[in-house]
């Protein structure tokens, strides 16, 4: 289970506990949370993870704040266009209207004579009225982007399925429990589940429990790990005594799926450039019962460590740095925090990690590139301008790869998830695979 952020826990309470009745009290909280939310300056996440050490609030005022925030910033471009600009108290009062549904008359109490009036005429507003970009809540930077592949229809459908929160999923831990037991032991303490429908070892909840401190999640039975994210594991395939590298390891969530896919057998080497990343992996390594792992801090794409793994290595997994745009429905500030600046400056990085990643497989072995992004610009382009300078790698079948671990999911040579197709966050993952030695 990955580490969760006091404003995380808030907006799940929030969305199975009662809502705490609105007050002044708790607008003029929120009001000043949005405030300092807004700049978008810093992720949302660590915005509210301060704003709530230096306030004293209970558990469903916390609630009402998160889910507040996150919810503007879901639905940031209605609501600013509905406020005429960012000024934090229209903005979140045009949410709270709109997308909330809270009356005129329930709000009243809170407003100014000339703030009901407003509120009235936006409640009357069509949405088959507003800008298209309004209507997808997407920057109109990002709707141009998508343009180039993607019909008006398919981008208003993509930016729908991204304004919902995502559902939480589990990936359970092969080596400790079976997905079967796990489901038993949830309807048992009365938590809705199913299995997810695609991953053999993922589990979706109705709702959204914290359970840090459930015997599942203490035992190293569960993580939490979004089903796509899972199904990378697949596509990169470990055998049990493979040589493995997780190249961008970060917290970790990936190499434990690929740990228990090998039953602890065999080695995965956990690289990561940030301490901090791998510190936050510890913990869950230790739940997980994994003794093939060995994570180490890279100093660069270019450490010597890689050096001297040059050819060695059977499957490789760069999961690289990009955007983020097909998390949005878990970190809608991304979108309004991104630009065409650094989606001109990813790719570069993308490609030198790319590059150096492919040092690492041994001939006849297997290099996954992946991103959580939609775009384009950091997944095909990036993929065939590696191969045409790569000719030892040839592009495999994700979908064959999948299918012959009995996962039905083509989507074609490319795995292309997207929460309004498959119910995931947005993947991107390719298969290269490097020749064999000529005899």
């Amino acid at each position: 289970m990955s580490p969760q952020t006091n404003a995380t826990r808030a907006v799940r309470r929030a969305e199975s506990e009662a809502a705490a009745p609105l007050s002044g009290a708790l607008l003029g909280a929120a009001t000043a949370a949005l405030q300092a939310a807004l700049p978008l300056a810093r992720p949302a996440d660590t915005v509210l993870r301060e704003f709530f050490r230096d306030r004293r609030l209970g558990s469903r005022e916390r609630g009402f704040v998160a889910e507040a925030v996150f919810g503007v910033l879901r639905h940031l471009a209605l609501a600013r266009q509905l406020a005429g600009g960012m000024e934090p108290r229209a903005v979140l009062l045009a949410y709270l209207a709109r997308v909330r549904g809270f009356s005129v008359r329930e709000l009243a109490p809170l407003l100014s004579a000339d703030e009901s009036s407003w509120l009235a005429q936006i409640k009357a507003a069509r949405n088959d009225d507003l800008p298209f970009e309004v209507q997808a809540e997407l920057p109109q930077w990002l709707v141009e982007r998508l343009r180039a592949t993607h019909t008006d229809a398919d981008i208003l459908a993509l930016g729908r399925a991204m304004q919902a929160t995502a559902p939480l999923d589990l990936r359970v831990n092969t080596l400790r429990a079976s997905r079967d037991e796990v489901l038993a032991a949830l309807a048992a303490d009365g938590i809705a589940a199913a299995p997810t429908p695609y991953s053999p070892v993922g589990i979706r909840l109705e709702h959204k429990p914290a359970l840090e401190r459930h015997p599942l999640f203490l035992q190293g039975k569960v993580e939490v790990q979004d089903e796509g994210s899972q199904l990378l594991a697949f596509v990169t395939q470990p055998h049990r005594r493979d040589l493995v590298v997780d190249f961008c390891a970060g917290a970790g969530g990936k190499t434990l799926a690929l740990g228990a896919l090998m039953r602890s057998q065999g080695r995965i080497y956990a690289f990561d450039v940030s301490e901090k990343r791998l510190a936050r992996f510890a913990p869950r390594l230790r739940r997980s019962g994994l003794s093939n792992v060995h994570t180490q801090r890279l100093a660069s794409e270019n450490d010597a460590r890689i050096k001297r793994l040059a050819g060695k290595i059977d499957r490789v997994l760069v999961d690289a740095p990009c955007t983020g745009l097909g998390t949005l429905r878990r970190n809608p500030d991304l979108k309004w925090r991104q630009s065409p600046q650094t989606l001109a400056e990813l790719p570069l990085r993308q490609e030198a990690i790319l590059a150096s990643a492919a040092r690492l497989p041994k001939p006849g072995a297997r290099l996954v590139y992946a991103t959580c992004s939609f775009l384009r610009e950091e997944n095909e382009d990036i993929v065939e301008r590696f191969l045409e300078r790569n000719p030892q790698f040839v592009l495999g079948d994700c979908a064959a790869i999948l299918a012959a671990q009995h996962i039905a999911l083509d989507t074609g040579r490319y795995l292309v998830l997207s929460p309004q197709t498959h119910g995931t966050d947005g993947f991107f993952a390719a298969v290269l695979e490097r020749r064999e030695a000529p005899k």
